[in-house]
């Protein structure tokens, strides 16, 4: 499933669209913005809007970067600068306990 908005195109992979009905409605209204904020300025303009915490992810992740939608809940994206596309491929409660 995809958007299109403004110059970019976001692209939900199957597991988010699935996930969205199960989002707290707070959750929802953040990622909707989000996605507004992607969609117009790109991934650029997520990085100026400190509340996203924007970043790049690491090890297994790299490539990936992740946002904040709150304290729990985070988005992972794929940036297609060539194409103008944000791949969003994770909308998940992240885990902060330590794995063993």
């Amino acid at each position: 499933m995809y958007t299109i908005y403004g110059m970019w195109q976001v692209f939900e992979h199957r597991r988010v669209v699935r996930r969205i009905s199960k989002l707290p409605v707070k959750i929802l209204k953040r990622y909707q913005k989000w996605k507004d904020i992607v969609s117009i300025s790109g991934p650029s303009g997520l990085r100026l809007i400190k509340g996203f915490r924007d970043e790049a992810l690491r090890a297994k992740w790299k490539g990936y970067r992740s946002s904040r939608l709150g304290d729990q809940h985070r988005v992972t994206y794929l940036i297609e600068k060539q194409h103008m596309i944000v791949k969003v491929v994770d909308l998940t409660a992240h885990d902060y306990r330590r794995k063993s």
